[in-house]
């Protein structure tokens, strides 16, 4: 759920390089900043009109659309789950499925990964600040309505499983130097945490417990494509690994977890995509016996109770819910699973399920009944649910006859509609058809169509495909933004003279790349948290997460990757782009730092472009904060009224 929440915050054939491009016309001088009104006091909006009454009314009620996500069960059969009612996520207790929702923290900033205290009604949360990712652990009281700060109140703290018996509790931090992410055993009994494992360069994943809780099993996380299992004996706390280390034979595995007698995971040690896995522990040398349960598609998650097991495929971006030993998925509504976890007593699985035509809702699967039970029903502020459109999963053959994937969200009875390409972040993630307010809007009050493709470097479609954009090949994927451009120039229903591209993240990257090389093929563009040069993201952002960029993107300490970084990067190619621009930006964004913004911004606005910006004081990664994503929402809206649709 937490991808997709990322996601939907976020979403709101190469020119010669050496063929300069045409004169544009000079854009208009940038407008002074003006305290318009509706503009929240957190963003600073530069070049940006004052927003139309009739633009915010109608966008007003997509923009009411709450959804609620599953965090865990609690006593007597409750859930809890985190929901919105102000301005951010908070936690709420269900009592039973359709019941009311008892809001139980209430903070001005939004709460995540929450879990009842094993044997009472206390939770574990995490919670940061204005967006800084330096998420901090509490322990709420729900007696006393008082919540304990149980880290350091600094450094960044992630919440992982507790134990069998439900005393302790482990949780990576970087307090130690700000970099490694360390693993520390926090005693629920007294709120104390003592030193377990240190992180040594590496980043470590804990996964679960063994059923006498005397190890943990992890994931050594070295890319997206190299993630192997280990297991850490609690007194002599040294790694274990199950696989020989083999550099030139990754391998790469997810949610490992133990039943009573075995482990297991999902792996691609024998396939393209991560299979179902079982670790008996019966063989020597430290070789796992691994049986391959399953059939291609990446297993995304697993759930064990007892001797149910339980797990999620990711089929072409659709989730299916199996139980092993039952070949059929079960009936379940297309859409995206995420949570899975198993009720105290076995009974019902709970999760998160997003579909393309509805909000995001907790729901749980009753394994006796074989029936799907629908514990929230988030609103739509309003509006007919009928009316909101399914993306079609279509392909297109890319400049190497490689098939891409895409979603297209066509306006009904669509003739000569313009087009948004969405592109979405990563590059080590996927889109997939989950509810999106902002999507749905201009689609059908717009009348746009949006493309979200999955271009070469996404997830979902086996480990070959997910490399192909690896470092010096970056430039690949946007060539694929070519080849889309190629695609809607043959559809009836689409104009390629009006279509503008948008994207978070990697994917503002994405945008500014598109921009350089296909400026005169899109009029507008939006570009949200990205990259625009490789080699001053990767100098400075956050030490934590920077070797695992540079598996991806390449070493920009390599003196021939920095020049490929020099080749590529955006911001040294400004005075290519023509077309229209809307920078967006948190300043206090851990991981794609603030400055990137600012450099583009410079450059293009140097060159007498059309910029629009909007920053916010209390945001990092994307804007969490209702006010801001609203006021954000309604500016791309105008921004592709001006400049796409006319």
């Amino acid at each position: 759920m937490k991808r997709l929440l990322a996601a939907a915050l976020l979403l709101a054939g190469c020119g010669s390089a050496g063929t300069p491009p045409s004169p544009a016309p000079a854009a208009p001088p940038v407008q002074a900043r003006v305290p318009f009104p509706g503009v929240p006091a957190a963003i600073e909006a530069d070049g940006v009109p004052a927003v139309p009454a009739e633009v915010t009314r109608r966008l007003a009620q997509y923009q009411s659309a709450r959804s609620a996500a599953f965090e865990d069960w609690g006593p007597n059969g409750s859930m809890l789950i985190s929901t919105r009612f102000a301005e951010t996520a908070q936690l709420h207790v269900v009592p039973f499925a359709g019941g009311r929702r008892e809001q139980v923290t209430f903070s001005d900033e939004p709460i995540t990964n929450a879990m009842f205290v094993p044997g009472s009604n206390d939770l574990l949360y995490s919670q940061a600040r204005g967006g800084n990712e330096n998420w901090q652990i509490y322990r709420l009281d729900r007696k006393q309505g008082r919540s304990v700060l149980l880290t350091d109140g600094k450094s960044r703290n992630s919440l992982g499983p507790l134990s069998r018996k439900g005393d302790r509790l482990v949780y990576s931090s970087n307090r130690g130097n700000g970099r490694d992410m360390d693993l520390y055993l926090l005693d629920l009994a007294s709120g104390t945490s003592t030193p377990l494992f240190e992180a040594r360069g590496a980043f470590w994943s804990v996964s679960d417990w063994s059923p006498d809780d005397r190890a943990l099993v992890m994931l050594k996380v070295v890319s997206v494509t190299d993630s192997r299992p280990y297991t850490l004996d609690l007194a002599e706390k040294k790694a274990i690994p199950m696989f020989p280390e083999d550099k030139d034979s990754p391998i790469s595995c997810s949610s490992p977890k133990y039943d009573a007698e075995a482990l297991y995971m999902a792996c691609d040690q024998r396939s393209e995509f991560r299979q179902l896995s079982r670790d008996s522990g019966k063989t020597s040398a430290g070789r796992p016996l691994l049986d391959i349960l399953d059939k291609p598609w990446d297993v995304t998650e697993i759930e064990i109770h007892q001797d149910q097991i339980a797990y999620v495929k990711n089929e072409d971006g659709a989730s299916r819910l199996y139980f092993y030993g039952q070949g059929l998925p079960m009936d379940i509504p297309i859409g995206v699973i995420s949570g899975i976890k198993f009720s105290t007593d076995g009974t019902q699985l709970g999760f998160t399920l997003s579909r393309p035509d509805s909000p995001s809702d907790a729901y749980s699967w009753d394994i006796a009944g074989r029936r799907l039970v629908r514990w929230t029903y988030s609103e739509v502020g309003g509006l007919d649910p009928s009316s909101f459109v399914v993306p079609r999963r279509i392909s297109y053959k890319s400049f190497d006859d490689r098939e891409i994937p895409a979603y297209l969200y066509l306006p009904k009875n669509a003739a000569n509609a313009p087009v948004v390409i969405s592109i979405h972040g990563g590059p080590e993630a996927q889109f997939q058809p989950f509810f999106s307010p902002l999507l749905q809007y201009w689609v059908n009050e717009l009348g746009i169509a949006v493309l979200a493709p999955n271009v070469r470097g996404s997830t979902g479609y086996g480990k070959t495909y997910t490399t192909l954009d690896n470092a010096a090949k970056r430039e690949d994927s946007v060539k694929d933004i070519g080849a889309l451009l190629d695609w809607i120039a043959k559809q009836p229903e689409l104009d390629a003279s009006r279509v503008a591209v948008h994207g978070g993240s990697y994917g503002g990257y994405m945008v500014l790349a598109s921009l350089v090389h296909f400026g005169d093929r899109l009029k507008a563009g939006v570009d949200i948290v990205g990259i625009a040069n490789f080699i001053s993201f990767l100098e400075k952002t956050s030490g934590y997460r920077v070797d695992l960029r540079r598996v991806e993107y390449g070493d920009e300490r390599d003196p021939k990757m920095r020049e490929v970084f020099e080749q590529i990067s955006p911001a040294n190619h400004a005075d290519r782009i023509r077309s229209a621009l809307l920078v967006a930006h948190g300043r206090n964004d851990p991981r794609v730092p603030f400055a990137e913004a600012e450099q583009i911004v410079a450059k293009v606005r140097g060159m007498k472009r059309t910029v629009w910006t909007v920053y916010a004081d209390n945001e990092g990664h994307g804007f969490a904060r209702k006010e801001n994503r609203d006021y954000f929402s309604a500016a791309t809206t105008l921004f592709f009224q001006q400049h796409l649709l006319q």
